[in-house]
């Protein structure tokens, strides 16, 4: 039996009212803005060889959030030509570390003000190139104006220690919308990071 024109009506509708929402959702959230240093001497090695996602001083191993997190950066790292070892996998000498940490705050309506958030082992803020994060899987609350900023900072060495490569990238959205929850900012977030990998050194891109 086919659609009646009332049935035809109400699909479509239905459909353009999807397609609005989806838009509203979006349209809440800023890009994408990361920048990235590499290394000028030994740049010749990002994008080759096995390396491992580990956890940042600050984040907690066990919890989903992390993991949603280490997983997108590991799609990324697969993409861009790396094998990526799984977990407590063993590495050689050769292999590089990626190690991940997030930072989430408050902007403070009108103010314009980052508020970080502190939770989890390790206390305290971190800042890019510290090596210091807070951990993730918090209740931000908040009132519908306030916007979250989450930023994923990471950072590559090698396996002799040397650091070949570091990332920032932040999103900034509305409390309460998709984009302000881990699931769906940690692709995001992952992609801006390593978009053009490994990009212009000390170069601040937007990724829509």
């Amino acid at each position: 039996m086919g659609f009646s024109c009332t049935t035809r009506s109400f699909a479509v509708s239905a459909a353009a009212g999807l397609a609005l929402l989806a838009g509203a959702c979006v349209s809440s959230a800023g890009p994408v803005e990361a920048v990235r240093f590499v290394s000028p001497d030994r740049s010749g090695e990002l994008g080759r060889g096995s390396i491992r996602v580990v956890a940042g001083e600050g984040m907690d191993l066990l919890s989903l959030e992390y993991r949603s997190y280490a997983t997108a950066v590991e799609r990324e790292l697969g993409r861009i030509g790396y094998q990526v070892l799984p977990v407590g996998a063993a590495g050689g000498r050769d292999t590089q570390t990626a190690t991940i940490r997030v930072e989430r705050s408050v902007l403070v309506p009108g103010g314009g003000q980052r508020n970080p958030v502190n939770v989890g082992v390790g206390g305290g803020t971190g800042s890019f190139g510290s090596g210091l994060g807070v951990g993730v899987g918090i209740n931000l609350g908040g009132a519908p104006k306030e916007r979250i900023s989450t930023e994923l900072l990471a950072d590559i060495r090698s396996g002799d220690g040397a650091v070949l490569w570091e990332g920032r990238a932040m999103v900034e959205a509305k409390a309460g919308t998709p984009m302000a929850e881990t699931q769906l900012n940690a692709a995001k977030l992952s992609e801006g990071l390593f978009t053009g990998f490994p990009g212009e050194s000390g170069e601040t891109i937007k990724v829509p």
